[in-house]
């Protein structure tokens, strides 16, 4: 006698690799986003300052971005080719700007003067902010659940900043502030860029937003600085900027970006939430930052309240919270 799975089981079984695949691209995508702000933090011990190690990250990223907004944009079977407008073209440089440039010139600003964990658990908070910009622009509701998430998240913020603080003294402040406008600018991103995901697709927008930002990043380094400065840079930085703009920028947004193929934006999220313990991990393994009690408590409140802010309901915008470059 042959035995039948019930209707309800049998599709299961092929979907299985997919969803292993996409769970592993997922967790390897998280982590290799969380090892920006370790590999930023090695780099400045060696002299170097944020201006300049953006612009050789953005500079080495480049040649891949374009690459993928080309391959992204491509027509294919039963694909017609979305042609850029004029109001595209301005969408996309504003989302470059705010979600890509600005965003990343204030975290790399704000790691000089704070630990990589702490700017870790601020940037998790973009999906509070992504409900706070959408009550505040969109006059969406929040309800009771989500402000005690807000409560919990933020409270976690604060329990590590005045251990922070002790710590290091005084800059963390300004630390902190550079890095929570970088959390801004990138919630922004995600509140507007929800009608250019639908029309252009978002791998296609991450790249032409992302070639916007590095061509902004190379701009604010040949104003600023001298290009002879790129001669007397440590071989170090060199090869950590190669690291940072391939297996910690590239190629983390390609992970995060078919992984949320695979399993959707909300379980998407959900695995990313190993980003900020493995950013703990690491800061303590690389960096000899501590790892206190304090620091551990203060993550698991900010993990945990993002996840009450976010449960049932994926953030608006049409893009993962997790493809923080």
């Amino acid at each position: 006698m042959t035995a039948h799975l019930p209707p309800a089981q049998a599709p299961l079984a092929p979907l299985r690799p997919a969803l292993a695949g996409g769970l592993a691209m997922a967790l390897l995508g998280a982590v290799a986003f969380s090892g920006k702000a370790i590999i930023v933090k090695l780099a400045y011990r060696h002299g170097v300052d944020a201006i300049t190690l953006l612009m050789l990250r953005m500079l080495l990223a480049l040649p891949f971005f374009a690459l993928m907004a080309w391959w992204a944009g491509r027509a294919g079977k039963g694909k017609a080719v979305v042609v850029l407008t004029k109001k595209d073209l301005l969408g996309v440089a504003w989302l470059g700007f705010t979600g890509y440039y600005l965003a990343s010139f204030l975290d790399f600003a704000g790691l000089a003067y704070i630990s990589a964990s702490f700017e870790r658990l601020i940037l998790y908070l973009n999906p509070t902010l992504v409900l706070l910009l959408g009550a505040l622009l969109y006059r969406r509701p929040i309800n009771g659940f989500q402000w005690a998430g807000l409560a919990i998240s933020y409270g976690g913020v604060l329990a590590v900043f005045g251990h922070e603080v002790r710590l290091t003294g005084a800059n963390v402040g300004l630390g902190a502030g550079l890095v929570f406008g970088s959390a801004v600018s990138y919630a922004l991103y995600l509140s507007y860029s929800g009608e250019l995901v639908r029309r252009l697709g978002a791998l296609r927008l991450v790249g032409l937003a992302s070639c916007v930002a590095c061509l902004f990043c190379i701009a604010q380094f040949a104003v600023l600085r001298s290009w002879s400065v790129l001669a007397t840079l440590d071989g170090a930085v060199w090869w950590l900027s190669v690291l940072n703009a391939t297996a910690c920028t590239v190629v983390p947004v390609v992970l995060v970006m078919l992984a949320i193929e695979r399993l959707g934006a909300g379980l998407a999220a959900q695995v990313g939430m190993v980003g900020p313990m493995s950013t703990l991990a690491m800061s303590a393994w690389f960096l000899d930052e501590p790892l206190t009690l304090w620091v551990l408590g203060g993550t698991v409140l900010v993990m945990g309240g993002v996840l009450v802010c976010t449960r049932g309901k994926a953030p608006s915008g049409g893009t993962s919270t997790l493809s923080k470059s």
